[in-house]
């Protein structure tokens, strides 16, 4: 009697028991992504910790590079990080269960666009903090896979996206708000940038779906 220690099937393709139990355990992981910030947060709202200013971008200025990695993980205050709560998970998940590898080096390369975007475009009496760079990232990550790889699975994806996320796109055009649109705008640029680096190409690449031992 053999027993292979998961669900059959492949977890990249549609309405396979290894694809629902992949998709499953990306909403868990990005679920417990987010009271993490908020622990962040929390110590910096309560404690006074500042932050912001010792670790948020400062664009164009070197001693505000360092929040270029940083930035992602602080915000200003518990609203800002309620708003992007949501996004975050649900956009996270998608890119997740496509496998860990392809997330983890999607997320890096849109934060480092997002991040030295911001950096060499934004104005230099701002500090940046915020995770809305990478959303926007995980957005046109899911947007770019879904022509690049052309599968039904990623196109359905790009459908439910665009149905619910499709006017944020509007971030990414200068505002009078005090928002950073150029960190919308890179963090967009990032992930149509991954989605090509780290396409699958079929019989060819292997990923590392989530799974466990």
């Amino acid at each position: 009697m053999t027993f292979d220690g998961g669900p059959s099937g492949d977890p990249n393709q549609f309405g396979t028991e290894a694809f629902y139990a992949a998709l499953g355990r990306a909403f868990v992981a990005m679920c417990a992504v987010v009271p993490v910030l908020f622990l962040v947060e929390a110590l910096d709202v309560w404690l006074g910790a500042g932050f912001d200013p010792a670790a948020g971008i400062i664009p164009k200025r070197i001693d505000g590079l360092d929040g270029v990695f940083f930035s992602p993980f602080l915000h200003h205050g518990f609203d800002h990080l309620y708003s992007n709560s949501v996004p975050l998970i649900l956009l996270g998940t998608f890119v997740l269960a496509a496998g860990v590898r392809r997330f983890l080096w999607s997320t890096l390369v849109i934060i480092l666009v997002s991040g030295l975007g911001v950096w060499f475009t934004g104005s230099s009496n701002s500090i940046v903090v915020g995770a809305s760079g990478v959303i926007f990232g995980y957005l046109g990550l899911l947007l770019t896979r879904g022509v690049v790889e052309r599968t039904w699975w990623n196109f359905a994806v790009v459908l439910l996206v665009g149905l619910l996320y499709g006017w944020q796109l509007v971030g990414i055009l200068p505002t009078d708000e005090r928002i950073s649109w150029q960190g919308h705008l890179f963090g967009l640029v990032g992930g149509v940038l991954a989605a090509v680096l780290f396409r699958r190409r079929p019989g060819v690449d292997a990923d590392y779906p989530l799974t466990t031992p």
